[in-house]
């Protein structure tokens, strides 16, 4: 037992000095990973911040303007289709509507009839005014018989006075007859003024029954509605039958040749619009046709709320059937850059319709600066100053890092 005791006593301490050595070990190799832990991260952050200030320092490869040829300069504008003349007509007398002779869609000429009223209240009324012209010929032709008669005796009393006085002062005849031949002279003359006076009021009695006739014969000609114009018909409004008021729309017509395209322009993008200048009309109907036309007339007064100007646009080869109303588009041309540089508005900040602020590619790196811009495109670019010097470049899109001074080259 005592041998086999220290025999055990013995052999536990060898086993006592491995395990020391062993946590020694231990110990080191922990360090060991500790620092290379530290080293790798170290390396790692070295290199993330090596490769980050890499990605934010490296030179960028910037899309620039280049410069276009012949770039035409438009202004979009919505509106419809409308006629320059184009009336509702009716008549001027009230009556029955007893035909109608046209329909909507034909074309009539100037001064042909399209409609009538019943004429058999008027067409009395004529006859009466022509029996009362009648009435009053005849009267003034018995007033002025009178006259001529007056007239005629007249002159009889002044001879019969004149004679008579000469016999007086001969002593031939007594002086009492000679004074009663000179009242019968007056008498006479105021007769005669009294048949003057009829007359005047028998001649303007006939003047009154002639324009009495014509003013019935005008009333009976208004019973038929005739075009004022060479028209096409675009409504029609009322049918035979119908009891009319003066001046109640019958028809609808415009002249098909004063057709033209009304378009609202926005005043910020029209001032550069002068009549004469092509544009392009485009109907919502044949959207894949463009049919030419030029600006006609310019709207003097701009409307309060939208803040539009209305511009006319005739087309030189018009729709074969134009709708009165439909919407159109119109683009108008006005004007073409020999040559420009054209940056996308969204790439320029603050534009106030001439200026505003850019990235440009200058001695090699990044700056922001003021520019001018002559000219809008439909496509919402904007042509750069061609006062710029060519050797500034502008980018056409702001990236991701674009800073003040950082490194940078045009985009091949």
């Amino acid at each position: 037992m005592t041998r086999i005791g220290a025999l055990s006593r013995r052999g536990e301490q060898p086993e006592r000095k491995e395990s020391a050595r062993d946590i020694g070990m231990h110990r080191w190799i922990a360090a060991l990973r500790r620092l290379l832990s530290l080293l790798v991260a170290g390396a790692l952050v070295a290199g993330i911040g090596g490769a980050a200030w890499f990605l934010r320092n490296r030179p960028l490869e910037v899309p620039v303007a280049r410069e276009e040829r012949d770039v035409p300069i438009r202004v979009f504008g919505l509106g419809t289709i409308e006629a320059q003349v184009a009336s509702r007509i009716g008549f001027e007398v009230a009556g029955t509507l007893a035909g109608v002779l046209v329909d909507h869609g034909d074309r009539v000429s100037a001064g042909s009839v399209i409609a009538r009223l019943a004429p058999a209240a008027q067409e009395a009324r004529v006859a009466k005014a022509e029996a009362g012209l009648q009435n009053a010929e005849a009267q003034q032709g018995r007033v002025a018989a009178a006259f001529d008669r007056a007239q005629a005796q007249a002159q009889q009393k002044r001879a019969i006075a004149l004679r008579r006085r000469e016999l007086a002062g001969r002593g031939t005849t007594s002086l009492e007859a000679a004074e009663i031949a000179e009242t019968e002279v007056v008498t006479s003359a105021a007769d005669l003024a009294v048949a003057r006076a009829d007359l005047d009021v028998a001649r303007a009695a006939l003047a009154d029954a002639r324009a009495t006739l014509q003013a019935e014969r005008t009333a009976l000609a208004k019973h038929s509605l005739v075009a004022p114009y060479d028209a096409l018909v675009i409504a029609r409004l009322r049918e035979p039958g119908a009891a009319l008021v003066p001046g109640e729309a019958v028809f609808s017509l415009v002249d098909p040749r004063t057709l033209w395209a009304l378009a609202h322009v926005d005043e910020a993008r029209a001032g550069g619009i002068r009549e004469g200048q092509p544009a392009e009309v485009r109907l919502r109907s044949l959207p894949g046709e463009v049919f030419q036309g030029r600006v006609v007339r310019i709207g003097l007064e701009s409307d309060r709320v939208t803040e539009e100007r209305r511009i006319y646009v005739r087309c030189l080869r018009c729709p074969t059937q134009p709708i009165l109303g439909e919407q159109v588009q119109v683009e108008v041309e006005t004007g073409r850059l020999p040559a420009a540089r054209l940056v996308p508005e969204a790439a320029v900040e603050g534009f106030d319709g001439a200026t505003g602020r850019a990235w440009v590619i200058e001695d090699g790196v990044l700056r922001q600066r003021a520019l001018r811009f002559t000219a809008r495109t439909l496509d919402a670019r904007l042509a750069v100053d061609p006062d710029l010097p060519a050797g500034v470049l502008v980018a056409t899109r702001v990236l991701p890092g674009f800073r003040d001074g950082r490194a940078a080259s045009a985009r091949p």
